[in-house]
């Protein structure tokens, strides 16, 4: 056993180490990139163009790869557990949406080598389009889910996601949150497991979803809800104390109401209240009813959605007071705070120094200095001016910003790949000069089956990809496929070869791009742009290496 400062995610990825995980599968996405990158570091000797491969003992082949899209790791994860190896899958929140159909399906199949999913929620949107909370999608797909409130708990659930996973032969979820992830702290590591394997499953009509197999597999499903509600409540930890409040907390939801603890106990006589931490879901209902029947009323601090504390409100015969985010008393959105928790423990706000009034620029998020997708826009834009009528529509990454002055130049950015979709989809009812805009990594993530449709339909619209060889606005991880491929690849997905043009995105050549993007503009079909320069990080980061 040793001690290791580590971040949530690196405690998640030292624990799938040291649990004995033998294949690793992500795409890019903040907070929960940090996984992956731990793991390859860690995983062995041999990197490739996405990922790392090792020969361990046994001749045990172990991987950590990016891949495609979410989809398509948690799908690779599904393999190597059938196979009988520990897999793990990370992924940001939303990601989870691109995964949620191998992710609620492979609840019903029975799981044979461990497989941990581990989703990073992002409360507060810093990274992110929008704040759903995962447990809510683990308990739609009937999956347990694991929720740590600290570094430590990170490293030591991510181990015993393991275990479960293989003891019940379902998935488990293991949920952090941007805070958690990101945040450093003291943990100790357990020993490390042998990498073995159970071989391939010995009944594979489990993994078979056909209706008569499903059926069965779904009420197998069923049946083990129960004793993940009774394993839920045994994890749980319930401190008795006052009889005037309870307090349910989870996630990093107790490191917040532990800073006020001591200030509510002395504002009350000393006596702390009665605090129940739940770790685990669906949640188990014999601690819950035990703090219920001995409190007046309860506070719920859950970050997210209001989870537990809808599920609360159905559990008790005789109405018992449930403060939380249904009833104002914690933020219903955003991260939670100390300050927040504060405020619904009905404690005065603290005191701080006064700071004398700075007034501080507004300085929004911008492109890099050196920024190809600046080159890429400028152009755009020039090939625009003078036209009445035109939509341009924008991808996740680093060049939605060109929303922002000085550019102003894309109108929509709504989810991965959608930027071709919405083009097509206006292109299709008659708007003239539509125009999508997306990054080479999101490309390859989620826009190719929209260009598919796109080309079926012989839809008059124009694709610019951006292609700066990397996944940048998360750190500059390598693409799945390489630059010099993208124009046979749109090639073979129908798009006619006189109308796939390859830029130069540099200020240099802005006069040569704004007349071929004119001449696309100009076409009644589908025409591609590959506007190409390396992204400046990415070469900033090749150069230490």
């Amino acid at each position: 056993m040793t001690q290791m400062v580590l971040s949530g995610d690196e405690a998640v990825a030292q624990a799938a180490l040291d649990a004995g995980v033998v294949g690793a599968f992500a795409y890019p996405g903040t907070p929960s990139t940090e996984i992956m990158e731990y793991l390859q570091e860690h995983v062995g000797d041999t990197a490739g163009a996405a990922g790392a491969v090792a020969q361990g003992p046994n001749g045990v082949i172990r991987v950590a790869q990016w891949c495609s899209n979410e989809k398509t790791s948690y799908e690779s994860a599904l393999g190597v557990s059938f196979v009988g190896r520990r897999a793990m899958v990370s992924m940001k929140h939303v990601g989870l949406n691109v995964a949620m159909d191998p992710f609620v399906n492979s609840a019903l199949v029975r799981i044979h080598g461990g497989l941990v999913a581990v989703v990073a929620d992002d409360p507060s949107m810093h990274s992110s389009q929008n704040e759903q909370d995962s447990r809510l999608l683990a308990d739609f797909a009937r999956m347990p889910c694991f929720e740590p409130s600290d570094q430590q708990e990170a490293y030591d659930m991510t181990r015993s996601a393991f275990d479960y996973s293989e003891a019940h032969e379902v998935p488990v979820l293991l949920r952090i949150t941007t805070r958690l992830a990101h945040a450093r702290a003291l943990v100790t590591t357990a020993p490390v497991r042998a990498i073995s394997g159970l071989g391939k499953t010995d009944d594979p009509y489990t993994w078979i979803l056909m209706p008569a197999m499903a059926r069965k597999q779904w009420a197998s499903l069923l049946a083990k809800q129960a004793a993940f509600r009774t394993d839920a409540d045994a994890a749980s930890r319930l401190e008795p104390g006052s009889k005037e409040l309870g307090v349910i907390t989870c996630g990093l939801g107790r490191a917040y109401y532990m800073e006020n603890e001591e200030d509510w106990a002395r504002a009350h006589g000393g006596e702390r209240p009665t605090h129940l931490h739940i770790g685990r879901y669906p949640a188990g209902t014999g601690k819950i009813r035990t703090l219920a029947s001995h409190v007046k009323r309860v506070l719920v601090i859950e970050e997210g959605y209001p989870y537990i504390e809808r599920d609360l409100r159905g559990m008790f015969g005789a109405p018992l007071p449930v403060a939380g985010k249904m009833t104002g008393e914690i933020p219903p959105a955003g991260e939670l705070s100390a300050d927040s928790v504060r405020a619904a423990l009905g404690l005065p706000r603290r005191e701080g120094v006064a700071a004398a009034a700075i007034e501080v620029p507004g300085r929004p998020p911008q492109f890099c200095q050196g920024c190809p997708h600046a080159d890429s826009f400028t152009a755009l834009k020039k090939a625009l001016e003078g036209e009445a009528e035109f939509f341009s529509a924008s991808d996740i990454g680093c060049y939605a910003l060109a929303a922002q002055p000085p550019w102003s130049a894309v109108e929509s950015c709504v989810d991965m790949g959608a930027s071709v979709g919405m083009a097509r989809g206006a292109a299709s009812v008659g708007q003239k000069r539509s125009i999508g805009v997306i990054g080479d990594s999101t490309f390859y993530h989620s826009g190719m089956t929209n260009l598919l449709d796109a080309v079926r339909y012989h839809s008059p619209m124009t694709l610019l990809i951006l292609d700066n060889g990397t996944t940048g606005m998360t750190g500059a991880q390598p693409t799945i496929s390489a630059t010099s491929q993208l124009p046979t690849l749109l090639e073979g997905l129908g798009v006619e070869k006189e109308h796939i043009r390859v830029l130069e995105a540099h200020r240099r050549a802005i006069d040569a791009d704004v007349a071929a993007i004119r001449e696309e503009l100009a076409y009644d079909g589908v025409s591609v742009i590959v506007m190409v320069r390396e992204c400046i990080e990415w070469l900033k980061k090749v150069r230490k290496s």
